[in-house]
């Protein structure tokens, strides 16, 4: 009986000191938080979860990492003490807080989930209705921006596709009616470029001789034009008598 009052009297002991030691390293960091030393303060609570998660320290090493500007780690920590806390006012809290590591991360729409669920736990929390609201907004603004930046992109794409479109109509080759046309004058030009003129008809199929016979039939049919006009003017025109 002696040695199992011992035992038990040692396993009280442990635990008692192991507890004391937690609470001991929770009010360390609480201290190092409220002094702005918020690098010991996280090594404190990191010791007491060591020895006995719970999520009141997840809470508050979130509340330290996330003051570093470690947001990814907060949103973590944030996430566990909410999961598990048991009191609905630290739940609220790391909700609350959880949303603003997501905003801090420009991220609105997980933001306002996380500011909600704390608004479920506590309604008249007027620091989250006043984040929710600012959250609500930036995201607004961000759809808005992301439809005027697809309208752009949408009108540059159109008038892309325009100019592509015409340089490709420029590009093609010409109706083949007047292709036809072209090649048919183009054709003609040759073939009058080739034709021989009469001129050349004559020097080509007359001899010296043809050409001096030829040339006294026409002095020949020139004397008797001659002859003719020269009758037709010395007939004497009638003229009426006076009477």
């Amino acid at each position: 009986k002696h040695v199992w009052l011992v035992f038990f009297c040692c396993v009280l002991f442990s635990m008692n000191a192991m507890a004391q030691s937690e609470h001991k390293l929770k009010r360390q960091g609480d201290r190092a938080y409220e002094q702005g030393d918020f690098q010991s303060a996280e090594e404190k609570y990191r010791k007491a979860l060591e020895k006995k998660p719970d999520y009141q320290s997840f809470y508050n090493l979130g509340n330290s990492v996330y003051n570093q500007k470690r947001l990814d780690e907060a949103v973590k920590y944030f996430e566990e003490a909410a999961q598990n806390a048991t009191d609905p006012k630290v739940k609220s809290k790391a909700y609350h807080n959880l949303g603003n590591a997501w905003f801090m991360q420009q991220k609105p729409e997980k933001s306002i989930e996380a500011y909600k669920n704390a608004l479920r736990l506590n309604p008249k929390d007027l620091d989250t209705k006043k984040n929710l609201a600012m959250a609500l907004q930036i995201m607004k603004q961000q759809q808005q921006q992301q439809q005027q930046q697809q309208q752009q992109q949408q009108s540059e794409d159109s008038n892309q596709d325009q100019q592509q479109q015409q340089q490709q109509q420029q590009e093609q080759p010409q109706d083949p009616s007047e292709a036809d046309q072209q090649s048919q004058g183009e054709q003609d030009q040759k073939e009058s470029e080739q034709e021989p003129q009469p001129k050349d008809l004559e020097e080509k199929d007359l001899n010296k001789e043809e050409a001096r016979q030829l040339l006294q039939i026409m002095e020949q049919e020139e004397k008797k034009v001659q002859e003719k006009l020269r009758k037709v003017k010395a007939k004497p025109s009638k003229s009426k008598k006076d009477w």
